[in-house]
Formats: structure tokens, sequence, C-alpha cells
């Protein structure tokens, strides 16, 4: 009689829970996409926050059920769980909607791969660590007021550390080692930390947005925010003030400027017998002039005019140094007016603290450009130094223009003059803020 057969081994899968609100187990497979519950979702948003209508509706959604719950890439793709879709309520993903949009809008993508590069933390840890540094900086002022909070959205609080920082600041000031280990769930796509996912189609995939889509998506958005000053967050609103308007630096930009127009073609172009054109080889026994090219003149028009203070008459100066330097240093190249409502003489430049800068009255530039014009020999570039408030000449002059604009104040807008026109510098000249 044989022995009984040996019992079969049972299997038990235990199943943890999930994080509240975001990742659990998998659906069955196969798990369509509510595509009506996840787009009535989304309406809700735009319904509680009109002004980032433009950015909801900018995302092509993408279903995938490998992504973990919902996340962004930086084309502006949003990356859907089926099973995800299917556990919220419409209004926990009206909030899971704002939530990655927001990535896109502030940048967390090119801002977490300048942190990785400058800090040299490029692995999946530091990754995380930036996905929840970005959360940080996001969570802690977009919900309430008809949008709930998510189960389960992580806070500065979590750690100690104060809300309305960003995320760069959150980064530095914890590492954020515990955290990170116990939210390995957490996911939303290379939108939130710069780091590409597997599960992204990358920037030759269908539906992403150009830079330039981008852009406009952005700006299009901060002019919502700018309309609506008392309905919404105080952080959306410093977003939208420095969102077009980052810190740059202008003596760079000035120097730029001016490079560009001297090399620009035909600037300093003049015809020549000293050397024979090529040309004349087809031609026995006619000799054509070569076109060389000289070294630019250059003019600059330094505003003296009352509204302009010493300091920024000293710091013209200095600029006009530096435009010296953009043209190979080569002082015999630039000359100097000072103008306010009446043009000086054009001076030559020997050294740029030796010049005397003279005015103090009205301001009327066009005599300067019409002075900087009528000098021998003609300049190739004009540079501007002004605050902006003097009337422009009508017509383009043939030389380059380079505006320098000192800062100052929006003017207030004429409400009696229907037709007002705040004044600003002519769309031929290149402008640069100064300061």
């Amino acid at each position: 009689m044989s022995p009984p057969p040996a019992p079969r081994p049972v299997r038990v899968t235990v199943r943890r829970p999930p994080p509240p609100g975001h990742t659990g187990p998998p659906g069955p497979p196969g798990l369509p996409l509510d595509r009506e519950k996840l787009l009535a979702a989304r309406l809700h948003a735009v319904k509680v926050r009109p002004y980032l209508a433009t950015a909801l509706f900018a995302l092509h959604v993408v279903e995938d059920p490998s992504v973990p719950t919902m996340g962004v890439d930086a084309h502006w793709r949003c990356y859907v769980s089926p099973a995800f879709v299917a556990r919220m309520s419409v209004e926990d993903l009206a909030g899971v909607w704002v939530h990655e949009v927001s990535h896109l809008l502030r940048d967390h993508h090119g801002r977490g791969e300048r942190y990785a590069r400058e800090n040299e933390e490029f692995g999946p840890g530091e990754a995380r660590r930036r996905n929840i540094a970005a959360d940080f900086e996001i969570n802690d002022d977009i919900y309430g007021d008809g949008l709930p909070r998510p189960a389960g959205a992580i806070l500065p609080s979590l750690l100690g550390l104060p809300e309305g920082q960003l995320m760069e600041e959150y980064l530095r000031a914890s590492s954020m080692s515990g955290l990170a280990a116990s939210l390995a769930w957490l996911d939303c796509g290379s939108g939130a930390d710069g780091q590409v996912r597997p599960w992204e189609l990358g920037p030759d995939g269908a539906q992403g947005l150009t830079r330039q889509q981008r852009d406009a998506v952005r700006f299009r958005v901060a002019e919502a925010i700018k309309a609506r000053p008392g309905s919404t967050p105080k952080a959306w609103q410093r977003w939208a003030e420095e969102a077009f308007h980052p810190p740059q630096p202008w003596r760079r930009l000035l120097g730029a400027a001016i490079r560009s127009a001297a090399g620009a073609p035909g600037t300093g172009e003049n015809h020549s017998y000293r050397r024979p054109s090529r040309r004349s080889a087809a031609l026995p026994g006619v000799v054509l002039p070569s076109l060389r090219r000289t070294p630019p003149h250059v003019c600059v028009v330094i505003d003296t005019s009352a509204s302009v203070s010493d300091a920024e008459l000293g710091g013209a100066l200095l600029e006009v140094a530096a435009i010296t330097r953009a043209v190979g240093g080569r002082r015999d190249l630039v000359s100097v007016i000072s103008c306010d409502a009446a043009a000086g003489v054009a001076v030559p430049l020997c050294r740029a603290e030796h010049i005397e800068l003279l005015g103090g009255g009205g301001t009327d530039l066009r005599s300067g450009f019409a002075r900087a014009q009528a000098s021998r020999p003609r300049p190739d570039v004009i540079v501007a130094l002004t605050d902006g408030q003097t009337p422009w000449p009508s017509a383009q002059p043939p030389s380059r223009v380079v505006v320098g604009l000192f800062p100052r104040p929006a003017r207030a807008v004429d409400e009696q003059d229907p037709d007002y026109v705040p004044e600003a510098p002519p769309s031929w000249a290149r402008v640069v803020e100064i300061g």
C-alpha cells in the first residue's frame, strides 16, 4: 500500500494596505480607464481653479497601468493608472490634476535637473528627494477653497519644516532620508524632478508640447492670475510676477546686444581698392573693389536729464567702459554724447572717468540721435542709456540701436485720456533692462 501523497503547499499572499489616497494593489488585468470620471475631475478642477484652465486643458492623457498613480513629463503628457482613477473620488482626482499641473507650471523638471547637476545627485533616491521637496512646495498652498487635499498628500510639517518655501530650500534644509524610504511609492514623473521614467514617451513621442507651446501656456496662466489678484494664493501671485521676469545678467546682455549689432551684416562694411575683388579675374582689364569689414564705430548717448540720478550717471560711465571692451578695447571707436533736452558735442573716448556729463533739464533724446548721425565718421551702432522718459525718433536711424533702460516704476495710466499709451522704446531698438 503506497504512502498517502504529501500535502500540497498552500501559498498565502499578504497585501499591505496602500498609502491613503495614492497607490495600492493593481486592479484586474485589462482594467479600462474610466476616462469620463477622469475628465469630470478635470472639469471640477477648472471650476474651482479657473486661472489654471489653460494649463489643465493643455495636458494630454496617456493611459498606462505601469504608472503608480498619476505623473507628468516635461512635455505636458499626463500618465494615468486606470486602477488609481478607479479608487479615487472625483473631488480627490481634481486635487491630483491641480497638483500635477503645478509641477509643470513651476518648472520642477528644469529646476530639478539644474539642482542635480550643481550637486551631482543623479541616483533614483536623489530623484525621489527632489520629488518630495517639489510636493512640499506645492501642497502647502494649492488646496482648500473647494479643492480638498487628497488623503496622503505630504506636507513640510512631516519634517518640521516651514511652509511657503521653494523646492531647493527644502532640499538644502533636510536630507529626507527616512521619509524618502517610506515614500517609495511616490512618483509624479520626470515633470516633478527631472529624471526620465521608463514609462514616459520622451521628446519624440506623440502629443507633446513644444517649448514655444509650453511657454505660451505659462504666459496665459500668469496673465489669468494677474487678472484675479484677490482670489489667488500668494504663492501663485508671486509665481505669476516672476514667471517671465527672472533675474538676468543685464551687463552681459548689454554687451551681447552691442556685439550682435556691431557684427550684423552690413555693419562696418565698405568697398576698398587695397585688395582687388576675386571677381576681377572674370573681367580682364577691370579692377573691382573688394568688400572689406572695418571696425564698427559706436556712439553712446547718455540721458543727463534731471530724472536721472547721479548714481545712474556714474553707472552709465561704467557701461561706457564695458562697451569699449565689447568692441575690442578700441577707445578711438567709441564717442559719447550727453543729452537732456539738447545734445552736447560727440566727445571721443579717452578714459571713461574723464568724461564730463552736462545736463539736468528736460529730456529729448531725439536731438541726441540726430547729433550722433551727424558725427563723422557716422556710427554703426548707437547705444542710448536712459530712463526711457523721452520722445523717440519717429523714423528708424540708419545705424543699429541698442537701448539700456534704467529701472523705473510703471507710470500711472492717464484715465482722463482714453488714447493714452505709455511711452516705450521703439520696436526697431534692441532693449536691455539695466540693474
